[in-house]
């Protein structure tokens, strides 16, 4: 199927990041490819990954130290960084 994509400026949790970086590679796809493969299963609300990739997702988020869940997702609140000339 011919698609077009798009460049997004999202920020997201830096050690989600990494996890879903190290799935990527380990899946051998890119980033977008995962994240659109997660996005339209859970459109149509399926489950997007197998109990064993469940299995490397959990060693990643302890290597990685993700210890954020779905229920964490809308109460997470963002550090801001001190400016330079900010004393501490």
């Amino acid at each position: 199927m011919a698609i077009e994509r798009v460049q997004t400026g999202v920020r997201l949790e830096k050690r989600l990041v990494k996890v879903l970086k190290a799935l990527a590679e380990h899946r051998d796809m890119s980033l977008g490819d995962l994240i659109e493969g997660i996005v339209l299963h859970a459109f149509e609300g399926q489950a997007p990954f197998s109990p064993a990739t469940l299995e490397t997702i959990g060693q990643l988020k302890r290597i990685y130290g993700l210890e954020l869940g779905a229920a964490d997702s809308h109460r997470l609140i963002e550090l801001t960084e001190k400016a330079d000339d900010e004393p501490s």
